[in-house]
């Protein structure tokens, strides 16, 4: 298992760079109440619905913050290890910013992820019994090319993207006190 990445406090900069890497991409998604979560809690509930970006997830915010904040170094194209909607990310990402993509995907990995990924222009390689094995994939076939190795774990380029994704959600709901920007991720 690999070690825990260092603390890396977000700021407001952070997040307005990335506000500006996502814009032409990213969809404004709702946010939506969710009456099971309010009774539970007995508060007011809300849930970004991320589900409806072009690749089913919150996940292309920090790939498209990653190739903006490695600029030139992308330019051989990226790679990443994934089982699914990192990979998918990174190809949607990689096509609308004109840079060759490369992912590494389990046998098992679904379907419609690798056809996803494919539809969007990326080499896809089928192989490695986990995702640690593609990402190893992966980091050996950007060392190899010359390309950048994209990773799919929070990283000071991910968690902005994230923080934009919380900022809208402040947006929209101003009056409120308290609100907690939480995503799941693999890595």
């Amino acid at each position: 298992m690999a070690a825990p990445a260092p603390e890396h406090t977000v700021e407001i900069a952070d997040i307005a760079r990335a506000r500006v890497a996502v814009a032409d991409v990213v969809r404004q998604t709702p946010v939506l109440p969710s009456l099971t979560l309010s009774e539970r809690t007995g508060a007011e509930v809300v849930l970004k619905a991320e589900n409806l970006q072009r690749t089913g997830s919150f996940k292309i915010r920090g790939a498209l913050n990653k190739l903006a904040a490695l600029g030139n170094r992308c330019a051989r194209g990226v790679t990443a290890g994934s089982a699914g909607n990192h990979a998918w990310a990174c190809a949607q990402a990689a096509r609308s910013r004109g840079v060759r993509c490369e992912v590494f995907m389990p046998v098992e990995a679904p379907l419609s992820k690798v056809e996803g990924c494919r539809a969007l222009g990326a080499v896809v390689h089928m192989g490695g019994a986990s995702v640690d094995d593609c990402v190893a994939l992966a980091r050996a076939r950007a060392d190899e090319a010359g390309m950048a190795f994209v990773t799919r774990s929070t990283t000071p380029t991910s968690s902005p993207a994230r923080g934009r994704s919380g900022s809208s959600c402040s947006r929209t709901s101003p009056t409120w006190q308290k609100w907690s920007c939480r995503s799941a991720a693999a890595g």
